[in-house]
């Protein structure tokens, strides 16, 4: 019988973590004619104006002022400003590596994104087959292809759902009733003490708290060689939402690939445990 593998998950943010800044200032924004923190001034206003969510309002402010400017925003539109983001240093090789070093020990590691960016923009990103699931806001297209509407918004309070969702396995995001039925912890395909959670700011803290809180690694990470930012990162810790801060360089060898590594080897020798306990009980 071939060897059963250990399942693991680990699940990014990407504005911050993954790359410098909002995606949407990368190429969208310079597309309208607009400074970041223009854009970003508005959505904070109009969001205290309406009392409404964040994350709707930035998308739907979006595409009124595409259509004001004349700017196309149909599907292939926003996947090819994803090809002007910038990662962090030695984010594209990150994935392949850390998947093979969980195989060779054993472990089958998948990749998750939940982010309140947009999933058609990171779509064009060289990452993006890299993931097993992408939770990221996203447009609905109209008959002509056109983005028409918000279709899904993710804020930092739903961003757990998407952590219960790799917890129990309920991909579907139509099915609400499988997220929410009641699966044993031991028949959890994902246990949360083998879940990551990788993130960069204040909308990632129920994230960092949830998977800390259930026995699983959180990794707050800042741009590096940035002054003041390590500061930031670092209150994470003294407030007990995250395990440590790292700077956000995914090169072969840095800080954040050991500790990865080092958790790997320890989801490893877990299981490992757990079946000679099983043994000794038979």
């Amino acid at each position: 019988m071939a060897k059963k593998h250990i399942e693991m998950a680990i699940a990014y943010d990407f504005d911050g973590t993954l790359a410098d800044g909002n995606m949407q200032e990368h190429q969208f924004l310079p597309d309208i004619g607009m400074k970041p923190k223009d854009f970003w001034a508005e959505v904070k206003r109009l969001t205290k104006e309406h009392q409404a969510d964040e994350v709707l309002v930035y998308m739907n402010l979006m595409l009124r002022k595409a259509a004001a400017a004349g700017v196309p925003v149909r599907r292939d539109d926003f996947k090819a400003r994803g090809k002007a983001i910038q990662l962090f240093e030695g984010v594209e090789e990150w994935f392949d590596r850390i998947t093979g070093y969980g195989r060779a020990q054993g472990v089958r590691i998948q990749h998750y994104l939940v982010s309140s960016g947009n999933a058609e923009i990171f779509a064009g990103t060289p990452i993006a087959s890299k993931f097993a699931q992408v939770y990221a806001s996203k447009f609905m297209f109209d008959q002509n292809g056109v983005a028409a509407w918000p279709a899904l918004a993710v804020n930092y309070t739903t961003k757990t759902q998407y952590l219960f969702r790799i917890n129990k396995g309920a991909f579907d995001l139509s099915d609400n009733s499988k997220v929410n039925q009641f699966v044993e912890k031991r028949d959890r395909p994902v246990p949360f003490e083998n879940m990551v959670f990788i993130g960069d700011g204040s909308t990632d803290i129920p994230c960092f708290r949830l998977v800390k809180e259930q026995g699983g690694l959180s990794v707050a990470v800042f741009k590096p060689h940035t002054k003041g930012a390590r500061r930031k990162a670092d209150n994470y810790i003294k407030d007990g939402r995250v395990h440590c801060a790292v700077p956000a360089i995914y090169t072969d060898g840095s800080e954040l690939d050991r500790i990865i590594k080092a958790n790997i080897n320890a989801v490893a020798a877990r299981a490992a445990l757990s079946g000679l306990f099983s043994e000794g009980a038979r």
